[in-house]
């Protein structure tokens, strides 16, 4: 039952496999299970039948384990087959009656012995055993006498050796496969190889010696590549055949001898060239140019004799012969106008020999022989003809042109281009280098700003040539290098513009935009007050791209953190030189501070870049306020909105900063809370209150800034009388806490103070807003009395004050308070200096 099981399985996996349905490993595997299974059932007299199923199966199974590259799996199977064929041959000898009955058991097990052994040789063969393999395969060659129809078979097995080993560099495993095939090939001439396939072996042997040592192998070489020729006229074994003869050093003669074979049959003109092309390029001049001219005239009446002189030219380029090779060109124009032309595509090849030789001058600066092979190539052109390579050319030729200083030719071959195709860039550029030259500077600002609408809109017609975003910009920046040349800061100016929006390169870029820095900056110092505006805003547009360049992500390699960073303090140092610079207008000193501080944010926070951040956030907020007391209501809503913005920026850096070192001189806190005063007093800001209630409490605040804070209290549209005494009051205090007292600074402030408590013109006043301002006048009374330094002017002013109020209340009938007061004003009198009299 188990054998018939595996008998079945076998015959399964054969149907699915001839109907695709297992695929090679599986069958192999089917395979493997149904020979065991079957070995398993053998027992100790098998039948005939049995033994040969077993021989058929463990030789398929291992034939199969060996296709899929597995051959250590398939010795075992081979094995099997191998004791089984022994096994049946004395079982069928055993029952053999006659002599000729043996010879026939004989020649029936001698077949299965040879696939075996054959198979085993492929075997070892993959398993890297050479010794092994030559064993079974000289066995096999042994048994072709016997059987002769073998031979084919065995021959492409060495010859698929010999391929295999050759592909591994094994020259000399190679080379004795490659023999065996060849020798076994020969054994019997009923049933060898065709010749076509011993003379690809004798092909394929000659160049293994070849390559593995041809000077050592190369009588081999020569030998097996002559064999090879006798048994099959293939051009490949001519080619090689030279090929051999040139790498050993032959002499002209035997490689001409070599060359006479080949004319001597048909061989395709592709064939042909590839030889020419073999001799040149080992240096035999002589028989190349020989070869080619016997090929020409072979053959003189194909439509493809263009190629043969195609390669001629070349060749002789190569050679150095360029003398010869402008004959040949010569040639090539006067058949083109006498009836024999190129092929288009042999025309188009001769244009590429042509251009590639004249920019080979080009590059040597031999500019008149660059015009000679430019004006070869023209001559194929018809007169009027449009064309993208004429417009190519003739821009080429206005090159070579303008580098002689023949500007009128120049012009003309760029007109030329213009008719042939007006809207490429690069016809553009030639326009553009001719007005720089002659210092156009209308005509190549004109011709730039087309260049970079043609570089923004690529062309997108399939018959012109296309210019990527590379081109473009490649050419904006040779502009701007031309420009530069010239001296025409103008034109180099726009062409840079117009690059800085298109370079996706970013070292480029941020190149581009230093030097449009530079070239704007030396033009505003030149230029009056009235055209600044527009070149001021120009920087400005210019520092604004660095920042947005900067803040983009960058994905380029050669663009590093640190590259990133060094930018930014460059733009960032630039931005606040600006400003600076352009402090006479507020509004773009400001701006140029803020991209300063933008630009900054690039940078790592080291103590001199919060420094600078802190500066120029205290810069913008100080002029957004300047600006804001100069503007309609609305405009100084926004300005005092973002100065409160640019405040809240530079506080928090000033609390990071303040951590970094002693700051006791620096007047930053003083100018964020004066700054702060102003903006929220004049936004009618209701936290203006709370802000003030920390600075009565900071014992070391300034007389001149509580002195500030009462005049911004009250500065349009502010109005914070309360707040403005408040700081007078302490200002005063701390006047009068000083040492040596200031008389006149004392003055002002008590000036003020007066002012503000007692209006002018008032008969109707509180007595306790009386009694404040009575002892205002006592304490101006006492520093009056212990000092000469107190204004004159000031002390007038007091007496007159305080005499006015007493008379004010004696108009209201308030005698006794007006007796007060006019005593009060008369008791100044007596401190006045040379108006005393005139008051008396």
């Amino acid at each position: 039952q188990v054998e018939e099981g595996a008998v079945s399985l076998w015959n399964w996996a054969v149907t699915k496999y001839m109907g695709s349905v297992v695929n090679d490993e599986q069958r192999a595997k089917l395979r493997f299970v149904a020979c065991r299974l079957v070995c398993l059932c053998e027992g100790s007299d098998p039948s005939e039948g049995t033994i040969r199923r077993q021989i058929l199966m463990s030789m398929k199974t291992g034939k199969a384990w060996i296709d899929m590259g597995k051959a250590d799996l398939a010795d075992g199977f081979l094995e099997i087959a191998m004791s089984s064929i022994e096994k049946l041959y004395a079982k069928l000898l055993k029952g053999s009656s006659s002599e000729a009955d043996t010879h026939m058991h004989k020649a029936d097990v001698e077949k299965n012995l040879f696939k075996v052994l054959s198979y085993q040789a492929e075997s070892v063969f993959a398993q890297g055993d050479f010794q092994k393999a030559v064993m079974c395969v000289q066995r096999c060659k042994d048994m072709l006498i016997k059987l002769p129809k073998e031979t084919c078979y065995l021959s492409i097995l060495c010859y698929n050796f010999g391929v295999e080993t050759y592909e591994r560099k094994r020259y000399e495993e190679s080379s004795f496969w490659l023999s065996q095939s060849y020798d076994i090939g020969k054994m019997d001439m009923k049933y060898s190889v065709a010749k076509e396939m011993q003379a690809k072996v004798l092909r394929l042997l000659a160049t293994a010696y070849f390559e593995w040592d041809c000077n050592l192998y190369l009588d081999k070489a020569l030998k097996a590549i002559s064999l090879a020729n006798q048994e099959d006229l293939h051009p490949a074994g001519f080619f090689l055949k030279v090929k051999i003869l040139l790498k050993s050093g032959a002499s002209d003669e035997d490689i001409n001898s070599a060359l006479a074979e080949f004319l001597h049959h048909e061989m395709s003109l592709d064939f042909c060239l590839n030889t020419a092309k073999l001799l040149l390029e080992h240096g035999r001049e002589s028989v190349g140019f020989d070869f080619l001219k016997s090929v020409s005239e072979r053959f003189e009446s194909s439509p493809d004799l263009g190629r043969i002189t195609l390669l001629h030219i070349e060749c002789l380029l190569q050679n150095k012969r360029e003398l010869l090779a402008k004959q040949k060109v010569e040639e090539v124009i006067i058949g083109h106008y006498t009836g024999k032309q190129l092929l288009p595509e042999a025309l188009n090849q001769l244009h590429i020999i042509l251009w590639d030789r004249a920019a080979k001058h080009y590059e040597a600066k031999s500019y008149s022989e660059a015009l000679h092979w430019y004006n070869y190539s023209v001559s194929f052109y018809t007169p009027g003809q449009i064309d993208q390579n004429l417009a190519k050319l003739q821009r080429n030729m206005a090159s070579c042109y303008l580098h002689l200083k023949q500007v009128d030719k120049a012009k003309e071959a760029v007109k030329e281009a213009e008719r042939c195709d007006p809207n490429s860039i690069f016809t553009k550029f030639s326009v553009y280098k001719i007005a720089v030259m002659e210092k156009d500077t209308d005509k190549a600002v004109e011709t730039v700003i087309e260049m970079g609408k043609l570089a923004e809109k690529p062309s997108q017609h399939e018959d012109k040539l296309r210019v990527d975003e590379n081109t473009g910009t490649n050419l904006l920046s040779l502009a701007a290098q031309i420009a530069l040349e010239n001296e025409q800061q103008v034109v180099a100016i726009k062409a840079l513009e117009y690059l800085s929006e298109h370079l996706q390169d970013c070292r480029q870029l941020f190149a581009a935009l230093k030097c449009l820095v530079r070239l704007m900056l030396s033009k505003v110092m030149a230029e009056g007050e009235e055209e600044r505006d527009e070149d001021i805003n120009s920087m400005l547009t210019y520092l604004t791209l660095a920042h947005k360049r900067l803040a983009e992500s960058f994905t380029e390699e050669k663009f590093t953190g640190d590259m990133r960073i060094l930018e930014a303090h460059w733009f960032r140092k630039v931005a606040w030189n600006l400003a600076v610079r352009f402090r006479g207008c507020p509004e773009k000193m400001r701006d140029f501070f803020l991209l300063s501080f933008k630009l900054s944010q690039f940078c790592p926070s080291d103590k001199a870049v919060l420094i600078a951040q802190k500066t120029c956030l205290l810069m913008a907020a100080a002029v957004d306020l300047e600006m804001g007391r100069q503007v309609t209501p609305s405009e100084q809503m926004e300005l005092l909105t973002q100065a409160l913005q640019h405040l809240q920026a530079c506080k928090d850096i000033w609390k990071v900063l303040k951590l970094t070192g002693d700051f006791a001189k620096d007047p930053t806190d003083t100018l964020l809370l004066l700054y702060e005063f102003e903006a929220r007093s004049k936004l009618n800001d209701p936290t203006l209150h709370n802000l003030m209630e920390s600075v009565w409490e900071q014992p070391q605040i300034e007389v001149k800034t509580l002195e500030i804070i009462a005049s911004l209290a009250m500065e349009s549209p502010a109005r914070y009388p309360v707040l403005c005494k408040k700081a007078l009051k302490s200002a005063l205090n701390l006047h009068r806490k000083q040492t040596v007292i200031d008389a006149v600074k004392f003055s002002k402030c008590l000036h003020s103070l007066i002012n503000l408590s007692l209006p002018t013109g008032l008969t109707d006043l509180d007595a306790c807003v009386l009694q404040e301002v009575w002892d205002y006048f006592e304490d101006a009374l006492s520093i009056v009395s212990s000092t000469d330094a107190y204004p004159e002017m000031e002390i007038l002013w007091l007496m007159t004050r305080a005499w006015n109020t007493g008379i004010f209340q004696y108009t209201v009938g308030k005698y006794k308070e007006a007796e007060q007061w006019c005593g009060l004003g008369m008791r100044f009198l007596s401190h006045l200096g040379s108006l005393k009299k005139s008051y008396e």
